[in-house]
């Protein structure tokens, strides 16, 4: 498997996490219960696994390459679009964690504040994926040489085994949080 095809296959983990995350905050709302460790478990899958370990591969690997090599076209479209969706993404979840102290620290209203920002996550990133797999991907795929393609796979499976132990934890919380809520 190459680069672009680990991060597509990386896509499909996180778009599972976001049903989870989408059936948690329905719950959520029905039920006005809380588990706060679920949603710490949410969160953990989020910032190590979506951000920590797929985002890094994309911002380091693949869209430092595309900007250096394919000009103008490829610096707006990561710069202006990719890297600020992945920042608004991680806005989101900062604001989740503060809402869930919130809620933590006796403040019932911060409810409100965890669905919004856990929704508003989980739209975000739906759009995102779309755009990285149809289009992001299939232009750096058809554009970047294979000299360059290949320097970025085998950095990728570098990092791929460099982190194994973390990947699988991330994904049995996956799965775990999948038996429960889904």
């Amino acid at each position: 498997m190459n680069a672009i095809e680990i991060m597509m296959e990386e896509h499909k983990y996180i778009y599972r996490m976001l049903k989870v995350v989408r059936s948690i905050c329905y719950k959520l709302y029905e039920e006005k219960k809380i588990n706060l460790e679920d949603f710490k478990d949410v969160l953990y899958f989020i910032r190590i696994y979506a951000d920590g370990l797929h985002h890094k591969k994309e911002e380091i690997m693949l869209f430092n390459k595309m900007v250096e090599h394919l000009g103008t076209v490829a610096e707006k479209t990561i710069n202006y679009g990719m890297l600020v969706e992945h920042d608004m993404g991680r806005l989101y979840v900062k604001d989740l964690d503060e809402a869930l102290t919130e809620y933590q620290g006796g403040n019932e209203a911060a409810v409100i504040d965890i669905i919004a920002n856990a929704v508003a996550y989980t739209n975000l990133l739906e759009r995102h994926i779309d755009k990285e797999d149809n289009v992001i991907y299939k232009f750096g795929k058809k554009q970047l040489g294979t000299e360059i393609l290949s320097e970025i796979d085998e950095k990728c499976i570098i990092f791929e085994e460099e982190n194994k132990v973390l990947r699988d934890g991330c994904l049995d919380i996956l799965k775990r949080l999948e038996k429960k809520y889904l």
